[in-house]
């Protein structure tokens, strides 16, 4: 017999309920999703459900046993752990595009763009047309039509 002891077993029987509870909870999740489907109101996302449910159901179950068999057995561990290069090696990937931050943009004064320039004062003109625009009393056929009938009535 060994010498060497592998990791006791400990129960746990919060866990074990709340392992057996998600079960039980997915597995009804799964049957109320078929009634559904059955029902005449059933649609097929309700079936994806109903088939969903289950493997729910036995993913909790399989990670309480894995999480039970790695506590238990440090050489189950060893064998999860890396066993090689863990980073990629430099040039391997592509070198990502960079985008200018807003500091550097401040470092840099601006270049004079005549392009720019020009653009800037159309948009200036524009703008102030606009003003002027909005200023001016704006006289429409209703507005004229009202006015006449406001002085005939207070004739």
């Amino acid at each position: 017999m060994s010498t060497t002891r592998r990791g006791a077993r400990r129960h746990r029987p919060a866990l074990l309920v709340l392992v057996a509870l998600a079960a039980v909870v997915c597995l009804g999740m799964a049957w109320w999703q078929w009634d559904r489907f059955e029902s005449s109101g059933g649609t097929g996302q309700n079936l994806g459900y109903a088939l969903q449910w289950p493997a729910f159901a036995v993913a909790f179950v399989w990670a309480y046993r894995r999480f039970v068999v790695l506590e238990a057995d440090p050489e189950e561990v060893e064998k999860l752990k890396p066993k090689g290069v863990t980073e990629i090696p430099d040039g391997i990937l592509p070198e990502r595009a960079t985008t200018p931050s807003a500091s550097s943009f401040a470092a840099n004064p601006a270049r004079d763009d005549s392009t720019l320039t020009d653009y800037n004062r159309y948009l200036a003109e524009l703008a102030a047309a606009d003003r002027e625009r909005t200023e001016a009393p704006v006289t429409t056929p209703a507005t004229t039509r009202e006015s006449t009938q406001t002085e005939e009535h207070h004739r």
